[in-house]
């Protein structure tokens, strides 16, 4: 108890630091992304979501962040094609110029989330401030509470942070009983999850049918689904390693983010304006209207959207993958259930999204979160666990959508 007490003030000092930064970023990327996509195109009499204006600004939201991450301090950090969810401290004189290019990225349309870099400003600010203000503290304390944190910020629970957490703790093999491990973070993520609900009251309930219970005949479709969307997200995965060489090949990043923005342009007028952006509000008015689209349409959109997050997140553009494959799953599990009305939408949806997220994360517990979120229904979770085990068996050992220094996928 001694060794745990400690922790926590800063455990919860550090967790509502990271959700003010998290809240900051999001509302700086949205008043933009409001003159961008708003009081820019009205003053010119252009279409909103025009295909032109679609074309223009994410064009333009490339050569930009191209720009800045070659001027600004650290280039704002590592190549993002190597990065994932929580890694080692960057300098602290990286955090500005990632903020700002994660803003733009953010409000410009491209589909990435703010997850990666908004936790990697965090833990590079917590763990040099905690080592400059409590230089005695251990210096593995600051990166975990970060982490959780913002994870818990992000998903206005800690127990997303939990889970995540648990989940990389167990892969290093760290020695000491989990909780006590978890014992600072979860507090940290209690914090970070707290300050953003009262702050901001996030949602990730999806206006879906309800769900009563599960049923025998679920069972074969739930799994199929699973797997889709395992499949859809391996696809993007095998594909990561030779766009990414693509996109190199060009050797100047400021090209490569400016004709990505322009493949980005194109795919949204191809997929339409639901397939901009990170993909959060978006899914939601998706879910409002299963009716609104055709099982062609919903198709369209769920690849278009694979495409967007793959080329986003090889081209250099800063973001995480998470909240886009969550837009495709729910994209693609509606589809099914256009395709198999007998299917009920709820459990199409969440395991579309189970699946694709087991393929792009590789975080089984994640992924079986968010799936359940999205749905606020624990008459899923029996359904979802059997389903995740096809799903996983597909995905394990395969691949992951992250490449080591000399462009070889991590396994």
């Amino acid at each position: 108890m001694r060794r745990l007490l400690p922790v926590i003030v800063p455990a919860l000092v550090v967790g509502t630091v990271s959700a003010l930064v998290l809240l900051g970023v999001s509302r700086l990327a949205e008043e933009l992304q409001a003159v961008l996509w708003g009081t820019l195109p009205d003053a010119l009499s252009i279409g909103r979501y025009s295909t032109f204006w679609m074309i223009a600004v994410l064009t333009t939201s490339g050569l930009v962040v191209g720009l800045l991450i070659r001027a600004v301090p650290g280039h704002a950090g590592p190549d993002p094609a190597t990065t994932g969810l929580v890694d080692p401290p960057l300098a602290p004189g990286v955090v500005p110029g990632l903020l700002l290019v994660t803003v733009l990225t953010l409000a410009g349309g491209i589909s990435l989330g703010p997850e990666n870099p908004i936790t990697a400003a965090n833990v590079a600010l917590a763990y040099w401030l905690g080592r400059r203000f409590a230089p005695g503290t251990p210096a593995a304390l600051w990166v975990p509470l970060a982490a959780a944190g913002t994870i818990g910020a992000l998903f206005g629970t800690p127990v997303a942070a939990a889970l995540i957490l648990s989940e990389t703790l167990a892969s290093r093999g760290q020695p000491g009983a989990l909780w006590d491990r978890l014992f600072g973070p979860l507090a940290a993520g209690t914090a970070g999850a707290l300050t953003t609900t009262l702050l901001a009251h996030p949602s990730f309930d999806l206006p879906l049918p309800a769900y009563t219970h599960p049923h025998w005949s679920d069972l074969l479709p739930s799994a199929v689904i699973a797997v889709a969307g395992a499949l859809l997200g391996l696809m993007a995965v095998y594909a990561f390693p030779y766009v990414h060489r693509a996109f190199r090949a060009l050797k100047r990043p400021v090209l490569a983010l400016t004709l990505a923005g322009l493949l980005l342009g194109l795919l949204g007028a191809l997929g339409g304006p639901l397939t901009l952006f990170r993909g959060l509000d978006e899914v939601k008015e998706l879910a409002a209207d299963p009716s609104g689209w055709s099982a062609g349409q919903f198709a369209v959109m769920a690849v278009v959207k694979t495409a967007a997050l793959l080329i986003a997140a090889t081209c250099g553009f800063r973001g995480g993958r998470i909240f886009p494959a969550v837009f495709a799953g729910v994209a693609l599990g509606l589809c099914a259930h256009a395709l198999v009305p007998s299917v009920p939408t709820v459990l199409a949806v969440t395991c579309a999204v189970l699946g694709m997220l087991l393929a792009v994360t590789r975080q089984a517990w994640l992924s079986l979160f968010t799936a359940a979120v999205l749905v606020g229904d624990a008459a899923v979770l029996p359904i979802l666990c059997i389903a995740s085990l096809p799903a996983w068996l597909l995905v394990t050992g395969r691949p992951q959508m992250q490449l080591h220094e000399d462009g070889t996928p991590l396994k």
